[in-house]
């Protein structure tokens, strides 16, 4: 060997004594990344939808919950009547002159937690109204702040005039003139004449791509931002109810969205230390608005259909559930579903779908047949599901449950997966919310999982810190490392979704969450940026990377580290994610061993993810304490990298790759 490569390489190594040795073999491209594997899970728990997501800012729209003016106060002469123009939506109010003409009939609605609106922006009002008499008559609408000390309450204010007998769809659009997150909406009877109001509905104009019944921009870009590959709907508990009467029923989601009957929501009731009794589903945000958000962020659409079982958790009784040979109407839900998604405008549900707005098909892939189930109960009506499934459509793949923990119902959890394999479903829901040491330990999780049996979808999964339940930075960094294993092992898992996904800072039930937001503003948590970094890189296919001959799994001796790799053969360039959960920063040398004779890298990047303080995380008040850095990295013409990695800290290094000159 030439003497002064020999000094070269003692030099190096005398230089990297006490630094972490990680080799990427860049010659071994292994599992493909499906574009799936990081996604979306929904569920209608903490006002995700109604409150938050769906952008109605009216409660009670309808007057069909069961106490019927709830969300309104009324003044002067308001009756409820119920042979409205709807059928499953049969209530409406009459206003009715109070009798004197200094005297003043109507209603106010006080939102979910207040009528947000701001400056500069518009507001569609719209009502389906008519006048019982054939005459003509008026209503006066305005957006208020109730507790303004100006001259006036009201922001903004126009009159509609009614002059039909007959049922008539009116819309105006409002302009407020100053901002107010705790506003009302107000509607006054500006005439003699009574007057009947149904569906009474605000919207921001500006929602997400326009749509009138739309989604909140801000929520839905946040979405988007994450890139997803899926989106699990409508949930979750949801799916179960807590009975099956208030189940979530898919064809009562769709068609007009003045005739979707309200739904009782299963949160509604389960915490009473934070009890909202005026939780319920309008379906304003149902099946049609999912598959439309879902090709909106060309993510696959996978819904969950009802099993015939209510959540087991709330029934031990067996006479809550639908007996196996009664299954016949929740097996066509899921073969119409199928119909709705995929059918072409001909079809019976595809024709609905046409006539919603979407004639082409949504191309629907997968399925999924109960939420969190478990036992034979489960096992036994899920075997006509996958029957029938296969022989209707044998193209769509099946998700089967493996219940709600594999850890403190391991037992259940091991006979799911047992009996999974033999139904031969494609896909097997996990659910972990757990403690850090758990999630740490399960780095490995996958690693001897069978390569051959139904492949894995993480469906539900976070960091519930032992005495942190809410959102932190450690719980983010804790999900990063458990993250590894996922990705390390992309030939078993097709999907992950955290959850949950949203939670409105004032009616939130379940901690911790994805993206909290109030009526005018939201943010990103820390756990948010993990997921966004993991599926902005997700690259194309797994590399084997190793520290001493071994997968970086946070093992002893490794230091605290975890880590995975990829390669992105769409970009060409490659991607590692390095997690360091010791409290010291370590030096990292990752060498990319079989590369070309004259392929070197050329460029490089790096974005971390830190922070000062382990139980930080952000807020509304500051939404950017916590989020990616990115700077650059001086890796032209090397083979491999050597960088510091701060204690307590997730980084992924991107590197493209080129030819030396």
């Amino acid at each position: 060997m030439n003497i002064f490569l020999l000094i070269l390489a003692v030099f190096v190594s005398d230089w990297a004594t006490g630094a972490n040795e990680m080799t990427v073999r860049a010659d071994k491209p292994g599992a493909e990344i499906r574009p799936t594997m990081y996604g979306l899970f929904f569920e209608d728990i903490n006002y995700a939808a109604d409150g938050g997501l769906y952008a109605e800012m009216v409660k009670n729209r309808s007057f069909e919950f069961p106490q019927r003016l709830m969300g309104w106060n009324t003044f002067g002469k308001v009756s409820i009547r119920d042979d409205g123009p709807f059928e499953r939506n049969p209530h409406y109010v009459r206003l009715e002159y109070p009798g004197h003409k200094e005297k003043r009939t109507g209603l106010e609605n006080e939102g979910y937690f207040g009528v947000a609106f701001r400056e500069g922006e518009n507001y569609r009002f719209s009502v389906w109204a008519r006048v019982p008499s054939g005459q003509s008559s008026k209503i006066k609408v305005e957006l208020i702040d109730p507790n303004s000390i100006e001259e006036v309450q009201a922001v903004a204010t126009q009159t509609i005039d009614i002059a039909s007998a007959k049922w008539t769809k009116y819309t105006i659009t409002l302009s407020p003139t100053r901002t107010e997150a705790k506003g009302r909406l107000r509607i006054f009877l500006d005439s003699p004449e009574e007057v009947d109001l149904e569906h009474v509905s605000l919207f921001p104009v500006d929602t997400w791509m326009g749509h009138e019944n739309g989604l909140r921009k801000d929520l839905a870009r946040k979405l988007a931002d994450l890139k997803p590959g899926v989106l699990r709907f409508p949930g979750g508990c949801i799916v179960e109810g807590t009975d099956l009467k208030t189940r979530y029923q898919w064809k009562n989601s769709i068609g007009p969205v003045e005739n979707r009957p309200l739904n009782e929501n299963r949160w509604q009731h389960s915490f009473t230390y934070r009890f909202f009794p005026d939780y319920y589903q309008s379906y304003g945000l149902g099946y049609y608005e999912f598959f439309q958000f879902a090709e909106e962020i060309d993510a696959e659409p996978l819904p969950i259909l009802n099993v015939g079982l209510a959540c087991q958790f709330q029934n031990d009784d067996s006479t809550a559930h639908v007996p196996v040979d009664s299954l016949y109407p929740y097996i066509q839900d899921a073969l119409d579903l199928i119909e709705f998604a995929n059918g072409d405008a001909s079809t019976r549900w595809g024709k609905i779908r046409a006539e919603m707005g979407h004639p082409e098909p949504f191309d629907m892939k997968y399925i999924g047949i109960g939420n969190e189930q478990w036992g034979p109960e489960y096992v036994e009506r899920l075997k006509p599901f996958v029957k029938a499934l296969r022989h209707a459509h044998p193209e769509i793949q099946i998700v089967g449950s493996a219940g709600p923990s594999p850890d403190w119902m391991k037992k259940e959890f091991d006979y799911l997966w047992q009996e999974m394999r033999e139904l031969k479903v494609d896909l097997v829901d996990e659910h972990y919310y757990s403690p850090e040491s758990w999630l740490l330990s399960q780095a490995t999780r996958y690693d001897k999982y069978d390569r051959k049996g139904p492949k894995v979808f993480a469906g539900e999964y976070a960091c519930h810190a032992e005495g942190k339940k809410w959102n932190h930075f450690n719980a983010s960094l804790v999900e990063a490392a458990f993250m590894t294993g996922l990705e390390r092992n992309a030939d078993v898992v097709y999907m992950a979704t955290y959850a949950p996904l949203l939670a409105h800072v004032e009616g939130w039930q379940w901690r911790p969450d994805l993206i909290w937001f109030d009526n005018l503003r939201s943010f990103a948590s820390a756990s948010y940026y993990v997921q966004q970094l993991y599926s902005l890189y997700r690259g194309t296919h797994v590399l084997p990377l190793t520290m001493g001959g071994k997968a970086v799994t946070g093992a002893e001796g490794q230091n605290g580290l975890y880590a995975s790799a990829v390669y992105d053969a769409n970009e060409e360039r490659y991607i590692v994610k390095v997690v360091n959960t010791s409290n010291e920063a370590q030096d990292l040398n990752i060498t990319f061993d079989g590369l070309k004779r004259r392929e070197v890298l050329t460029e490089g990047r790096v974005v971390t993810l830190l922070s000062d303080n382990l139980d930080a995380d952000n807020s509304l008040e500051n939404p950017r304490r916590i989020v990616p850095i990115e700077k650059a990295l001086d890796v032209s013409g090397e083979r491999r990298i050597d960088v510091e990695l701060p204690a307590k800290s997730f980084a992924v290094y991107i590197l493209g790759k080129g030819s030396m000159e």
